[in-house]
């Protein structure tokens, strides 16, 4: 990538991995797979577009055709694209989305991917420090080590800007062990501004159940901000003096995959319409449980007017 930016960033820039989707409905014939897009931090810059916000990526995509779809869906979503880059030779990442009685589950086509060899003194500093939220993903870390010295420096380089840094702690045991994660995902917690954490993830990161013990756990760390998502049980916003929990709101769920992602999109985006934490909890829930409701990580994310309006119908 390089070193220089466009003279306007976006007001958040998202790091990561994008992954091209396959996901296999639950009623389907188990052969017939929709073909989507993924990779949590490409889904949470898309779930913040729509909610009227400005965003852009930064990552490597292969030189292949999974490559140029996601350029022209970032072109039609209007994400900001100016600073990705193509590898000569690398693939751009697959998953594999099915779904059981557990829920869904993933698999991948992701190692050597074109974003797992992203080199941390590639970053375009300019641009990373000319935006309001830099949003990160543990993903993003575990997929490489080049991966996690590129989201390290991106944070260093957005807290030495004043940017304020968002981080999920999306744990992916298929790519490191729970102590690597734990060791990392920590120290990541402590630089960031806005933990935004799941609470399956977090049981097994933390060793804790309850939410509110979870939530004191990562306050403790250093986050000065907790939203801590809870899937059908709504979510638990925590903060220094006081905790908001979140009622949950409910659709008829079909797939989950990347409503956490949403949710965090989302929250970044009504926190930078001036929305105080507990209001842009509130909506970022609604908007996570509306993603829900049709498969793919990103062709279900809703837009503002359909989240206001279920806004509406609750109050």
């Amino acid at each position: 990538m390089s070193t220089s930016a466009a003279s306007t960033s976006p007001a958040i820039v998202s790091i990561g991995e994008p992954l091209i989707e396959f996901n296999r409905p639950k009623e389907g014939d188990g052969r017939t797979w929709l073909q989507g897009f993924g990779g949590d931090s490409q889904n949470c810059a898309i779930a913040a577009i729509r909610q009227g916000a400005t965003a852009g990526y930064l990552t490597s995509l292969g030189q292949d055709w999974m490559g140029d779809a996601f350029l022209d869906l970032w072109k039609s979503e209007g994400l900001d694209a100016s600073q990705v880059t193509r590898h000569p030779t690398a693939p751009t990442g697959v998953s594999f989305v099915t779904h059981g009685p557990a829920g869904h589950k993933f698999d991948y086509l992701r190692k050597g991917s074109a974003a797992s060899l992203m080199k941390p003194d590639d970053l375009p500093k300019d641009y990373i420090a000319g935006a309001r939220f830099l949003h990160v993903s543990a993903i993003g870390q575990a997929i490489s080590a080049d991966g996690r010295a590129s989201c390290d420096r991106a944070i260093e380089i957005a807290r030495a800007a004043g940017v304020k840094v968002s981080y999920d702690t999306n744990l992916r045991l298929r790519l490191w062990d729970i102590e690597t994660a734990r060791q990392h995902i920590h120290a990541t917690i402590a630089k960031c501004d806005i933990a935004l954490p799941s609470l399956d993830d977090s049981q097994q990161l933390t060793g804790l159940d309850r939410a509110d013990d979870i939530a004191d756990f990562y306050l403790k760390l250093g986050a000065p901000m907790v939203a801590l998502k809870m899937g059908s049980e709504g979510a638990l916003l925590a903060l220094p003096d006081k905790r908001i929990r979140i009622a949950p709101h409910r659709v008829q769920s079909v797939d989950a995959t990347g409503a956490g992602d949403t949710f965090d999109g989302a929250f970044l985006a009504r926190l930078l319409e001036g929305d105080d934490p507990a209001t842009a909890a509130r909506y970022a829930n609604v908007a996570a449980a509306l993603s829900t409701t049709g498969y793919g990580a990103v062709t279900p994310i809703p837009r503002k007017d359909a989240v206001l309006a279920a806004l509406k119908q609750r109050s």
